[in-house]
């Protein structure tokens, strides 16, 4: 057995660190900035009545300012990762602030939707940085347990749920740990040695976009089925749904719970190959899909946990295997890849959050789950017949 040097081992423990620190970051932009709209509906339409009106829009603008902002890092994430670290941040922090203290229809929008550029710029910045500092055999590993934050941030997230008395000191902590989440990663890749600065990767170079055309298609139909249970799921379970108002955070805790399985991505990819861990991942939130509006549909609240509990484990699986996609078929832009099957996620997120926003309430609840699994089915179809 031969031993590691120091060298090796200050290595080993910086891979490990900005890998905890961009864990941290994505569960901060993704699970509190971005999805906390979501979380937080049942008790933000309660204190702010006047914006009940326009929740659907909220999830929607998340979604397009996501992609908005994950289209900006495919040009500069692979060039300038440690910039787009500090935007994400600072986005995020801003958009967590502007909810928690406005009252206002139309500033919720907007503020929800500066929110939502955090998360679309912090994915493929870390993807490089964290590349950058690991060693190739456990680079697929890193990556799957930084994608997983997404799952810590909702149970985090839950957690403010039932610890604060309303959702502005929820906010106002959330844009707190965004802050902070974003400082702990810049401190940590100052001088690593990664791609801090500008460099000529990307630049002037033409990519064959051809094998990232499945997999875009097939997340942006994912995208659309998973819109129901990212923006309306505590709504569904709590409304014509059995869960009692007190519970919402329970719900989240159960996704964020589900979502911890996320770092097995880069083993199931291992084990499986890319298509086959796409199938079973985008399967888990499929049947999701459908045990929620059994749920409803029976009036039993415990089979809404389970929901919940496997939609996090398939939601954080199939994004993993996204990312993965992304760095096999463009290794030397795995940012900008990434960025690419993530914005048609988001596209199709936004599209199925305002579908089902006009839907539920003419075909109802269960309906509504039945469709979402049918398209996370046909989603995953693309993919097998590749």
């Amino acid at each position: 057995m031969i031993a590691e040097t120091p060298v090796e081992q200050r290595s080993s423990v910086r891979s490990v660190a900005v890998a905890v620190a961009g864990t941290l970051l994505i569960a901060s932009t993704y699970g509190m900035a971005r999805f906390g709209v979501g979380l937080f509906a049942p008790r933000l339409v309660a204190e702010r009545p006047e914006l009940a009106p326009v929740v659907g829009w909220a999830a929607a603008a998340q979604f397009v300012s996501y992609s908005v902002a994950a289209a900006v890092a495919a040009r500069v994430s692979d060039r300038r990762p440690r910039g787009s670290v500090l935007l994400a941040g600072t986005t995020a922090a801003l958009g967590c602030v502007g909810v928690a203290t406005t009252a206002s229809a139309g500033w919720f929008v907007a503020l929800v939707f500066v929110g939502g550029t955090g998360a679309g710029l912090a994915s493929p910045a870390l993807v490089r940085l964290v590349d950058a500092v690991t060693p190739p055999r456990a680079a697929a590993t890193a990556q799957s347990l930084v994608n997983t934050g997404t799952a810590v941030g909702v149970v985090v997230a839950g957690a403010l749920a039932f610890g604060v008395p309303s959702t502005a000191g929820a906010w106002w902590t959330m844009a707190a740990l965004n802050a902070v989440a974003a400082g702990g990663v810049l401190l940590l890749v100052r001088g690593s040695g990664g791609p801090g600065e500008p460099t000529a990767s990307g630049s002037g170079t033409s990519y064959d976009w051809r094998p990232l055309a499945t997999p875009a298609a097939a997340a942006a139909v994912v995208g659309a089925g998973s819109a129901l249970l990212w923006s309306y799921g505590p709504l569904v379970a709590t409304g014509p749904g059995p869960v009692d108002d007190g519970s919402v955070g329970f719900l989240w805790i159960a996704l964020g719970l589900g979502g911890f399985l996320g770092p097995l991505t880069g083993r199931l990819v291992e084990r499986r190959g890319l298509a086959r861990a796409w199938a079973w991942s985008v399967g888990a939130v499929a049947v999701a899909s459908v045990i929620l509006g059994g749920a409803v549909g029976l009036g039993l609240a415990w089979p809404a946990y389970v929901a919940m509990a496997c939609f996090g484990a398939g939601y954080m699986c199939l994004s993993g295997v996204l990312i993965l996609w992304a760095r096999e078929v463009w290794p030397e832009a795995a940012g900008r890849g990434t960025s690419s099957l993530f914005v048609a996620l988001a596209v199709g997120q936004a599209v199925g959050a305002v579908c089902f926003d006009a839907w539920l309430d003419v075909i109802g609840a269960v309906t509504a789950c039945l469709t979402a699994a049918l398209l996370c089915l046909a989603g995953a179809s693309l993919v097998r017949r590749r």
